[in-house]
């Protein structure tokens, strides 16, 4: 449970020379950062809403994104366009704070699970460790098949 997470906004396009034009009016006013996702962005997961992608760790974005936001100040954007299999992004960090441990609460049904899978798997073991296992008749009929 350690490192960072990041709260950052992206639009993401196909082609590098609107990427570029996007970061020109970013340079010329950044504010204009929601609606230019709003108006360009071509991932339907966060184009609603300014290209908004909360908080996250950048270990579960493909390498070249989390790279690219780990090396961003807050309240910044990239100045260069970042390339991955999705296409160009143009990412803006919005925040980073350390990784939150997450509470017992939230854990304590997965804790729950654990401890009753241990405690059967032990049970389970425990009576077959003792079981004595004898086969005395002889197999019962395969379905189908008469008795003879």
């Amino acid at each position: 449970m350690s490192g960072t997470e990041y709260k950052a906004r992206h639009i993401l396009v196909d082609k590098e020379a609107l990427a570029k034009t996007i970061i020109a009016k970013l340079k010329k006013n950044p504010k204009l950062f929601d609606s230019l996702a709003k108006e360009y962005s071509k991932d339907p997961g966060s184009k609603g809403n300014g290209g908004e992608l909360g908080w996250f760790d950048p270990r579960d974005m493909v390498p070249e994104f989390g790279a690219a936001v780990a090396k961003l100040a807050k309240g910044k954007f990239t100045l260069e366009p970042v390339k991955t299999q999705f296409g160009y992004h143009v990412i803006l960090l919005e925040d980073s704070r350390a990784k939150q441990a997450p509470t017992f609460e939230q854990v304590k049904p997965q804790l729950a699970r654990q401890v009753q899978d241990q405690n059967l798997k032990k049970l389970v073991d425990d009576m077959m460790s003792k079981a004595k296992i004898e086969i005395t008749a002889s197999p019962a009929a395969a379905p189908g098949k008469k008795p003879e």
